[in-house]
């Protein structure tokens, strides 16, 4: 399973979509759960690639400064 934000979000965006869709209100309840919880899971690899980001930043700054 790809665990990136834009697969997190489309996941959301379609929970969303379903319980637009929903005539019953177990159904609606149960998709905007789902939205909820791939919001937060979009927002959770979201903030570990911007992590990942960072560190790779600083680890080719020590490694530069180590080259000099």
């Amino acid at each position: 399973m790809a665990q990136t934000y834009e697969f997190y979000t489309e996941r959301a965006d379609a929970a969303a979509e379903a319980a637009t869709a929903a005539k019953l209100d177990n159904v609606r309840d149960r998709e905007l759960r789902a939205e909820k919880t791939w919001r937060a899971l979009a927002e959770a690899a979201r903030g570990a690639a911007q992590e990942r980001e960072k560190i790779a930043a600083e680890r080719a700054a020590m490694r530069e400064a180590a080259a000099n």
